[in-house]
């Protein structure tokens, strides 16, 4: 097998952090399987609610997450190739989207708040569990990315692998918000 043979099959990052993400993923399938359940014992009573989230930013989020996706995606790629100044450059792009998004989400949260939607609503209950557990991936992520440009920066310290890993926690938090963008504001 040549190196270049070997280099189409390997697995991004470490079986560790693919242990972690496959168990993010039961765990946020938990959350939605529930909500699923709920909303189809109150189906009207969720989509009155549903009607009150903004579905143009739920898009701009979505966009600004997958965008971010591409920034990291890139910037492996870039680091692959031993253009590490693009990689920092296309790491803090997306690091940016990161944050980007959180802003979003918190302007869109203190809007629903300050419309009345609040916890006592099952839906909102819902919309702020799930995408404040969320925006706490988003936090985690955001450090795990930090922490990937520190250390690619070091020559001495440059691993793909980790650069790899977070871009593969990274991907798992943009998959989980498309997830949770259908089931909260397109779903009907």
């Amino acid at each position: 097998m040549t190196m270049t043979e070997a280099r189409r099959q390997h697995l991004p990052g470490d079986t560790h952090m693919w242990v972690m993400v496959l168990g993010d993923l039961v765990i946020f399938g938990g959350y939605f399987l529930v909500f699923m359940v709920h909303r189809a014992m109150a189906p009207q009573a969720y989509l009155a609610a549903q009607q009150h989230l903004n579905v143009t930013i739920g898009v701009i989020n979505t966009i600004v997450l997958v965008t971010s996706s591409l920034f990291v995606a890139r910037s492996v790629l870039a680091a692959r190739s031993g253009h590490y100044a693009q990689m920092n450059r296309l790491i803090v792009a997306g690091g940016a989207c990161g944050l980007l998004f959180i802003g979003i989400k918190a302007y869109e949260w203190s809007a629903e708040i300050a419309a009345g939607h609040t916890v006592s609503n099952e839906f909102f209950s819902f919309y702020y569990v799930l995408t404040g557990v969320h925006m706490l991936h988003v936090t985690l992520g955001l450090v795990i990315l930090g922490i990937c440009a520190r250390e690619m920066r070091a020559p001495k310290r440059r691993r793909i692998t980790f650069l790899e890993q977070g871009a593969i926690y990274w991907h798992m938090v943009d998959l989980l918000w498309i997830v949770i963008f259908g089931l909260l504001y397109v779903m009907r």
